[in-house]
Parts: structure tokens; C-alpha cells; sequence
């Protein structure tokens, strides 16, 4: 007979989850109405169970190790599944509606996956998302007509939301198109843009201004698809992050001066009620998939 594999504790996992979030098991001890021996007993019976170590501290805070990062991300959809199942089993299914807001390049690349993975969890609920640009996100956040959005964070703007990270930003051209004469010649390099205020838009004038390179922008588009379409076409040059981008584009990856990076910030408007905690899953699947899936540096 196959031995059984051993099942891990949710309650423990409940415990570790909340440590992390919290910074501390401490605080989690609090949160969860426990004492923190206890917490602390079931993060050492996790760490037995899984026969490595899952956090080691910094100082007064608590960093995770390889393996408990990736604890991490299964034990919240463990946790979320079996809350599910019990709201199931309770008639308690979600319903209500989620407004969310997307950046052109993660509505277009990121979120089928995401939210085809969010809409099996809640069959019930209704999902309203708007795709826009940056500065209609933010207003419509602002005006509470979004619940949660996922946004470039402005470099003019003050920090907020979660920063989940820095995303290089490149030059991006079709391989026809070569700007090395340009360049020889002292000729302005054709610039495919967005219309403004457009924070690449900005970081690559400032950039090539800084260079002393002249530029033109000869193509502006109110789509990331006319972008893409009219970088394909050889119109011009562009500056985005590689998230989307079309495999027949390639990066210049010398030649011109680095554009930087960008933060993407994830912005919320908490709701209340039934919705609350699908917002609260749907924001750490958005998470997870950028910290899988982007060369965030």
C-alpha cells in the first residue's frame, strides 16, 4: 500500500499567511485572536512538514526563504479555496459586481489567465473591466467608479497603492528598420507615441533631449494596437516595457540611451460587503502573475 501523502494544516497556513502580511507573528497573533507561541508552533510545524526553513528574520522584520515564497503563493489559494467551498456548502456564493481597471498592456497580455482563473472561483459575480490609459484610471479611481486598478506608476505622481515592482523600459523597433543612419547623419528619429501627457512618451523625449539625439514624433495613436501596428509598419520607433509586445518587434538594445524602468502599482478602492474578499483574490492573482511573468528588475 502507497504511504499517504501528509496534508497540511490549514490553520497553520492561515498562520503563515497572516505572519507575512503582517511583518511579524506577533501581529498575526493578534489578528488571528491567537497567542504568538501558538503562532509560532504551527510556523515550525510547517517547516517540519515541508523539511525546510520557510522565513529567516532581518533585523525586526521577517524575510521569506525560496521555499517559503513559494509556500506562500499556494497556501493563499489553498486558503481561498477552502473558504470557498465552506461559502459554498453555506449557499454564501458571491455575488455582486467587481469594477476593475487595466493598462492597455496588461488587459491585452496579462488578464485572460487571471481572470478566467477569478471567474472559475466565482461563477457568480460579475466582472465590469474598463481598459484605458493611466490618467483615465486614476480619475475614475479617484471618483470611486473603479474598485481596483493596475497601473504604471507615474514619476510625477505620489507613491501609491502597492508598488509590486520596476519594469525595464525599451526601445523597441521592426528589425527593417535600422536608425544607425539616422543617427550618423544627425537626422531626427522618427518616434511612434502616444498623444499627451503619456508618462513613455515623456521618459523618451527626456531621454534622447538628454543624448542631444533629435527626434520627431510622426505617428500618434490613441491604442496600444496602432502603437504596435505603426512600429510593424517601420513608421518609427517606441519606447514601452516588452509586456505584450509583438514577436515580430525586437528591442534596440544599444545605440540609443537606456529609457529606464517603470513601476506598476496595483490601486485599490476597498469595498465593502460580499465583494471585499474576491477583490482581495484578485488582487493577489494579479500579483503573483506579474512576479512570474515580467522582467521586473
Amino acid at each position: 500500500m502507497n504511504k499517504l501523502t501528509p496534508a497540511l494544516d490549514l490553520d497553520a497556513l492561515r498562520s503563515f499567511v497572516a505572519g507575512i502580511e503582517s511583518g511579524s507573528f506577533a501581529q498575526a497573533a493578534s489578528r488571528l485572536a491567537r497567542s504568538t507561541s501558538a503562532v509560532s508552533s504551527q510556523l515550525k510545524k510547517l517547516e517540519a512538514q515541508c523539511d525546510t526553513a520557510l522565513v529567516v528574520k532581518k533585523g525586526r522584520h521577517l524575510q521569506l526563504t525560496d521555499q517559503g515564497e513559494i509556500l506562500l503563493s499556494y497556501a493563499r489559494r489553498m486558503l481561498a479555496l477552502n473558504d470557498e467551498t465552506l461559502r459554498a456548502m453555506k449557499g454564501e456564493l458571491l455575488t455582486g459586481e467587481l469594477r476593475i481597471g487595466l493598462q492597455e498592456d496588461f488587459g491585452e497580455a496579462l488578464m485572460p489567465g487571471i481572470l478566467g482563473q477569478f471567474k472559475r472561483h466565482y461563477p457568480e459575480l460579475r466582472i465590469v473591466a474598463r481598459v484605458d490609459r493611466n490618467q483615465a484610471l486614476n480619475t475614475a479611481l479617484d471618483n470611486q467608479l473603479l474598485d481596483m486598478a493596475l497601473v504604471w506608476q507615474s514619476d510625477t505622481q505620489l507613491q501609491s497603492g502597492k508598488l509590486l515592482g520596476d519594469c525595464p523600459l525599451s526601445w523597441i523597433h521592426h528589425p527593417d528598420f535600422n536608425i544607425s543612419p539616422l543617427l550618423e547623419n544627425g537626422e531626427p528619429l522618427p518616434l511612434v507615441m502616444f498623444d499627451s501627457p503619456c508618462l513613455m512618451r515623456s521618459r523618451a523625449t527626456a531621454c534622447l533631449d538628454k543624448a542631444g539625439i533629435p527626434w520627431r514624433v510622426v505617428f500618434v495613436s490613441q491604442s496600444l494596437s496602432g502603437i504596435w501596428a505603426a512600429v510593424q509598419a517601420g513608421l518609427g520607433i517606441t519606447v514601452r516595457t516588452q509586456i505584450g509586445m509583438p514577436a515580430s518587434l525586437r528591442k534596440l538594445t544599444h545605440l540609443l540611451p537606456a529609457p529606464g524602468s517603470v513601476g506598476i502599482s496595483l490601486k485599490q478602492y476597498q469595498t465593502n460587503g460580499s465583494s471585499h474578499t474576491a477583490q482581495i483574490m484578485l488582487a493577489q492573482l494579479m500579483e503573483e502573475a506579474l512576479l512570474k511573468e515580467l522582467p521586473v528588475i
